[in-house]
């Protein structure tokens, strides 16, 4: 898939496919609270400043890609969610989320949440590494 190149790529980008570009990107700003950098004015891409890996929104449905790439499927039932899921971390989990989180075996707390089209966004704290028994 790569070529011979000497250091991988960088993640740049998350495309998130949604119903309503200009609406989930202002869900997302307001809930997360990061700055919208750039909504187009046909609103078919929005993208928020997020640091070095950029959260982008974009149509289920585009006449370029699907016939190249195929259409996005969206899940149909509540029990169903998408195989991918928006994850933010935070330093204090317990402040950002309005439950209290779950602690999971991986070393992190987590609390789950859907935005606007269903799609499931994971708070989390910074995953740590499990702590090693002490020896006597």
């Amino acid at each position: 898939m790569a070529s011979s190149v000497s250091s991988p790529a960088a993640l740049a980008y998350v495309v998130v496919y949604v119903k309503d570009v200009a609406k989930s990107v202002s869900f997302y700003s307001k809930a997360f609270g990061y700055p919208v950098r750039r909504l187009d004015e046909s609103h078919r891409w929005a993208e928020l400043e997020t640091g070095q890996t950029t959260i982008a929104f974009t149509p289920i449905h585009q006449h370029e890609t699907d016939e190249v790439t195929g259409e996005v499927h969206t899940w149909q039932f509540r029990r169903e969610r998408d195989p991918v899921e928006v994850c933010f971390a935070y330093e204090d989990v317990d402040a950002a989320y309005y439950n209290a989180p779950e602690e999971k075996e991986w070393g992190q707390k987590v609390g789950y949440v859907r935005d606007i089209d269903g799609i499931v966004v994971r708070l989390g704290s910074f995953v740590s590494l499990p702590q090693k028994p002490h020896s006597s």
